[in-house]
Parts: C-alpha cells; sequence; structure tokens
C-alpha cells in the first residue's frame, strides 16, 4: 500500500465548515470525503475505514505512524480499498490534525471527521467543532479520556463511583493505600484496554506499581501522560459495559453488555454476551448510573460505551469511553438487534440522523484469545473445531508458529476471537464458549 505524506508540500487554503473553497469559475464535480483519524489496533479497529467507504464517501484514513497497524491482517487490505486513501501526518494535537485534514481533502467537501480511538477522541472532537462538523463535545471528550477528571465530575455531581487519590509521589501512594484500603487498584488515567491497571495487595506494591506508572511520561501512542497515577478504591463486583448513542441531548441506550475479566492482579477483558442475561431490575439500575455519567461529563452526540461494576452497595462507574464499544461488541449489538450501530454512528459524524430501533432480538457473544504466557508460539491448534460450532459466524486468530507473543496483562496481548449468535443471548454464550474452548496455542519460553 503507498501512504502519502501530508506533513509536506502543504498549500495554505481556506475552509469554510470543513468545505474547501474553489475560485469562481471553477466548473469541478467536489467529492465528499471522510477522514478517519486513526484506530484501535484490531480488526474490528479499521471497521469504521469500510463502512465510510460502503456509505458512498471517500476516505482518507490518517496516522502518524503507519507501521503501528501492518500486523493487523486486515489492514493492507483496508487501506487499499476503492475509495480509501491511507495518509500519514500529525493525529497526536489539535492543530497539526487540523493541517494534515486540511492536506489531504483539499479540492474535495469534507462532511466529517471520525476516530474510535481513545487516544485521539479529544484531538478530533476539538477540530470538528473547529471545521463545524458534527462531533463530541471537546469538554466532554477530555472528561471521558481522563480517568482523574471524570472521577472528579462524578463525584461532584453526585454518580456514584470508586473512591479514589491522585498520587503524584510515591507518599501520596502510601497514603491512599492506608486511606482507600487495601486491596486497591492502580493505573494510569490515559490509557486504554486496561494497559497498566493492577490489583495490588499489599502497601509495597501499590508504591512499586505507582512507580512504574509515574516513570513513563508518555502513553501507548506518544502523548503526554499526567503526573503519577490513579489509585482506586477496589469495588468488588461483577462488571458491565452500557451501550448508548447521544444526538440532541436524547441517550438512546441500546443495551447492556455482560462482561467477563481475566484473572487479577489484571483486568484483561476476556468476553462479552449481548443483550446481558441480568434481571430487568438490575440492568436498569445499571444502565440508569451509565446515562447519569454520561449526563455529568456533558456528553452531548456520539456513541458511548461506559463501565459499571455492580457492588453490593449498588452500581458503581468505572469509566465512560466516548466511543463505540471496541473489540466485537458493535458486531454483537448489530447481530442481536438488526441495527448496525457502527454505520449508524458514521453517518451521524456525516451529519445524517441514525436508525437505532431494534428490527429484532436474539443474542451474541463474544470470547477474546489470549497466550497462556510470555513466549514463542509453536502451535496453534483447534480452529477448524471451532469454526464447526453451530452459530459460531466469526473466527479470528493473528498468530502462527514463530510469533511471539507477550504475557497476558491487558487486552494488547489478544490474539484473536470467536463470535457466536443465537436465539438468546444465553444460548450464544454456551456456544462460543464452546468454540473458545476447541482452541489452544502452545508457547515455548526461549529463556
Amino acid at each position: 500500500m503507498t501512504f502519502v505524506d501530508a506533513t509536506v508540500g502543504q498549500v495554505p487554503g481556506r475552509m469554510v465548515r470543513g468545505v474547501p473553497t474553489s475560485h469562481p469559475g471553477d466548473d469541478v464535480t467536489v467529492a465528499d470525503v471522510i477522514v478517519v483519524v486513526e484506530a484501535q489496533h484490531s480488526t474490528s479497529g479499521l471497521r469504521p475505514v469500510t463502512v465510510a467507504a460502503d456509505l458512498g464517501n471517500e476516505v482518507v484514513f490518517v496516522t502518524d505512524t503507519p507501521d503501528r497497524y501492518t500486523d493487523l491482517p486486515t489492514f493492507a487490505a483496508v487501506t487499499a480499498a476503492a475509495g480509501v486513501e491511507a495518509a500519514t501526518g500529525a493525529t497526536g494535537d489539535t492543530e497539526g490534525l487540523l493541517a494534515t485534514v486540511e492536506s489531504v481533502t483539499r479540492g474535495r467537501r469534507l462532511r466529517g471527521i471520525y476516530t474510535n480511538c481513545d487516544y485521539n477522541l479529544p484531538v478530533v472532537a476539538a477540530a470538528a467543532r473547529k471545521l463545524g462538523l458534527p462531533g463530541l463535545d471537546p469538554d466532554a471528550a477530555l472528561r471521558a479520556r481522563n480517568k482523574l477528571l471524570s472521577r472528579q465530575v462524578f463525584t461532584a455531581a453526585g454518580v456514584p463511583c470508586p473512591r479514589f487519590v491522585h498520587a503524584v509521589t510515591p507518599a501520596d501512594a502510601r497514603a491512599a493505600a492506608a486511606d482507600l484500603g487495601l486491596p486497591c487498584v492502580v493505573k494510569p488515567m490515559t490509557e486504554s484496554a486496561s494497559t497498566g491497571v493492577r490489583l495490588c495487595h499489599t502497601v509495597e506494591d501499590v508504591v512499586a506499581h505507582h512507580a512504574v506508572i509515574a516513570a513513563e511520561p508518555y502513553d501507548a501512542r506518544g502523548q503526554r501522560r499526567p503526573p503519577g497515577a490513579l489509585i482506586e478504591e477496589y469495588t468488588l463486583g461483577y462488571e458491565v459495559s452500557v451501550e448508548t448513542v447521544t444526538l440532541d441531548g436524547v441517550i438512546t441506550v441500546l443495551g447492556v453488555t455482560d462482561k467477563l475479566l481475566g484473572p487479577h492482579p489484571y483486568f484483561a477483558e476476556v468476553g462479552d454476551t449481548f443483550p446481558s442475561l441480568l434481571p430487568e431490575p438490575v440492568v436498569t439500575a445499571l444502565a440508569d448510573t451509565a446515562t447519569a455519567a454520561l449526563r455529568a461529563i456533558g456528553h452531548d452526540f456520539g456513541a458511548a460505551h461506559t463501565e459499571v461494576k455492580m457492588t453490593a452497595d449498588g452500581p458503581r462507574v468505572i469509566e465512560v469511553n466516548a466511543r463505540l464499544g471496541g473489540a466485537e461488541i458493535a458486531t454483537q449489538v448489530e447481530a442481536a438487534l438488526g441495527v448496525p450501530v457502527l454505520r449508524e454512528v458514521v453517518r451521524m459524524h456525516l451529519g445524517e440522523k441514525p436508525q437505532l430501533t431494534p428490527t429484532r432480538r436474539r443474542g451474541a457473544a463474544a470470547r477474546y484469545l489470549m497466550p497462556p504466557a510470555a513466549g514463542r508460539v509453536t502451535a496453534v491448534h483447534g480452529l477448524a473445531l471451532a469454526r464447526r460450532v453451530p452459530g459460531v459466524t466469526d473466527v479470528e486468530v493473528r498468530v502462527a508458529p514463530g510469533t511471539v507473543v507477550g504475557a497476558p496483562t491487558s487486552n494488547h496481548q489478544l490474539y484473536g476471537h470467536v463470535v457466536a449468535t443465537a436465539e438468546t443471548a444465553a444460548e450464544a454464550a454456551r456456544r462460543v464458549d464452546t468454540a473458545a474452548n476447541q482452541i489452544s496455542l502452545q508457547v515455548e519460553n526461549d529463556r
């Protein structure tokens, strides 16, 4: 594939509400274009590019680091598809992104700018606002992105969430552990995919993990982290996510997703089932807490994926993600409800009204595959068996013999997934568990 370098050869031009102006007398057909900024590092993360192109627009996918995605099996095909261009340019700050957009869309009508990547949500929201394009309020995007800001807003608004301390120094971390009690959770404030999140059982563990986080000034996408770490009360309970779309101040709850987490001390997400199997009063309480959190941060446009835990004392908001649920959640929503939610959210960013009314009531589930340990893959077994399970719609494995895999500490170590559907969510869950259990990864440690 060929990447256009948007950082060189730029010619200043005028933009009016995101539409390049033409000179009087010009007789040209102006194409519609949407810019998709970065992506989550997964096959599903690239789907907005394909969906935007399927809607009849020219699409420019922009990234500051093309090599970031080259290990994804679908990346080359997605970015080489008809109507899709790939460009290299600044994506990590608003002014840099605006210059990139100006360069890659010249001579075309810019209809929208979109991202599903946590690290770029505030930048894209700010750029959309400056260009007069549909998008989330930039302040709301910042509040959702930064877990400390979210906690502060939730507390002020009376939205239940874990007690927390922003620990800048080792002494702060030690005091936080004494105040919050053990075990407690230590996490960075602006990462995603459960990166760096750890349950710590001793004061020494808290101080040590705080030091690990505080020592890294930049996040996974090269943006500066806030100093220190967030230390939280451990909320004992099961976790769900609430999938919503907001337009004109109205929050539409598509449903609640039951989530499976891997073993502590980490918080990797290893499975989803949609819609939730929980009793209706519990589902309602969880959804109401999520919508309260959205209103508290000022979430006024687009999709959100809000993680909530049900504890002995009721729901507690863990975090708001101002985007669609990652991994295979959008796929599950569409399979269960008949609502192509990714397509409809992309349409929103093009200024169109989404259609979110369910056309069916079924169930879907996904399980995410993690290596048993760090090392080199020597064999992958069971893929054919997994595909033979009734109701299985997708099996993806991104590793092969010779691939080096990391220890299973966050969602970044996932090496594949399985998705299944059925008439009910319960049956879909049984099917997907059966299929996922057929797959085994043999890993050898080279040391």
